[in-house]
């Protein structure tokens, strides 16, 4: 095998649909629940915020084949599928006998993943008569990926960025701007959450939690307009298993198969986008890749949190969701890896955290930041700080086969490229960056105001 040869599958063979483990999981995912009521959430009643296909999709715990609409596949064959690569460089810095590969989501138009949802959710709303559509965003991936879809279906978008992070990445900003979308720093003074979030908080830095509460009661708000969500909810990872769809079919053209499969995780989109296919075959043919999803350490809502209902966001808009949390009201330290700042995981990784079937780890922003450089000095690709988190597993996992001399096949997900995050990677350079130490005591006052 040449090095550096990149295995890239025709157009012909990308996926016409989408992988449901929801379908094959032994202990299906809790059902959400209206908070109001506290019974199970039917599609009428989310539909009220989502699109009634989402909805239905969202639900969906009996069909684990979903068709992809033409239209969408249409859109994905712009720039599907991206490159399998395996990364000679990184084995070779390391002296690992693990063979490293990494599905190259950073390819897309966009420069990540995101994409793969934006455009069924826009397309979704476009065929149900939505003219507009609101969403929120960390590091601005999703908001930039949402932007975009949103002018390919011809709808207005709104989206509130996290405040904090609109200051760290601020082409972000400009980039949906770019694509026509109007975009506002959260918490803000243009929704009753954020005014009740700063008058409490008058210098919250915002959060994911903060921004959904906004889009979302922008959405409820404003007529004829849907929310759309990045993360997090079952639809989304549905449509993100376009990766580990193209990423099976790639691993055997190259004779392999993943002992190991990584991602960063912030809700879980990316994560179950690449592993949700692969594990399939651990739930029906008892095979055994080992599934890691890789956490900041100041947000360590799968190693330190606890399975409960929870609200999605700050101001409890949402459903209720069974998942692990740190709270809805917990605020992340400012860490540059944006889209990872969110206080639970979805629900279907959740259940599968429950039940052993993947683990989570906690990477320390320097750790991740000390991974990010070594891959782009290896393979020429500079990494988002969220995906600088995979990598950093990544690492540890064939340095772990280095010290026993096993040969492991590893396989993560690039989420994300890094172009547009440079002034993390200056401060990292400069020796700014720090690390966040979250106590025991921090994370249980948190929980403790749970009520659910």
């Amino acid at each position: 095998m040449a090095k550096q040869k990149k295995f890239i599958l025709q157009e012909n063979q990308i996926p016409t649909q989408w992988y449901n483990i929801q379908a094959d999981m032994l202990n299906k995912p809790l059902m959400p629940m209206n908070p109001k009521t506290m019974q199970p959430a039917t599609i009428e009643e989310l539909s009220r915020i989502f699109a009634t296909e989402c909805c239905k999709q969202e639900l969906n715990i009996t069909d684990a084949w979903i068709d992809i609409p033409e239209e969408v596949q249409e859109k994905y064959r712009n720039y599907r599928s991206t490159p399998l690569v395996r990364a000679y460089g990184l084995e070779e810095a390391l002296g690992t006998p693990a063979h490293i590969y990494f599905k190259n989501e950073s390819a897309t138009p966009l420069g990540s993943h995101k994409v793969n949802s934006a455009l069924p959710q826009c397309y979704y709303c476009k065929q149900e008569g939505t003219t507009n559509v609101t969403t929120e965003t960390g590091a601005g991936q999703w908001g930039a990926a949402l932007s975009y879809a949103a002018k390919v279906f011809g709808l207005e978008a709104a989206v509130y960025q996290v405040k904090i992070t609109m200051q760290q990445k601020p082409y972000r900003s400009a980039i949906m701007r770019t694509f026509g979308a109007a975009v506002t720093g959260s918490p803000s003074m243009s929704t009753r959450a954020g005014k009740d979030i700063l008058t409490a908080q008058p210098n919250h830095p915002g959060s994911l939690g903060t921004a959904i509460s906004e889009a979302v009661e922008l959405a409820t708000m404003t007529p004829n307009c849907k929310y759309t969500l990045g993360s997090v909810l079952s639809h989304v990872t549905l449509h993100q298993t376009i990766i580990g769809l193209e990423a099976e079919k790639q691993m055997e053209m190259a004779g392999e198969y993943p002992d190991v499969v990584i991602a960063c995780f912030g809700g879980g989109s990316n994560f179950g986008g690449l592993a949700f296919p692969f594990m399939r075959h651990n739930i029906l043919e008892g095979k055994t890749t080992e599934f890691i999803a890789a956490e900041p350490a100041s947000c360590p809502k799968l190693t330190r949190g606890v399975f409960r209902y929870d609200f999605g966001d700050e101001a409890g808009y949402t459903p209720l969701l069974p998942m692990y949390t740190l709270g809805h009201n917990f605020k992340p330290a400012n860490i540059h890896a944006g889209g990872l700042r969110y206080h639970g995981a979805g629900t279907i990784a959740s259940q599968l955290l429950k039940d052993k079937m993947m683990r989570g780890v906690d990477i320390p922003q320097l750790e991740s930041f000390d991974a990010g450089m070594l891959f782009a000095r290896t393979e020429g690709i500079i990494p988002a700080p969220e995906s600088c988190h995979a990598i950093a597993a990544a690492i540890r996992e064939a340095n772990k086969c280095k010290e026993s001399g096993e040969q492991k096949t590893i396989l993560f997900c690039l989420s994300g490229h890094g172009l547009i995050d440079m002034p993390s990677y200056e401060r990292y350079i400069d020796g700014d960056l720090q690390n966040y130490n979250l106590s025991d005591e921090e994370i249980q006052k948190n929980i403790s105001q749970l009520k659910f």
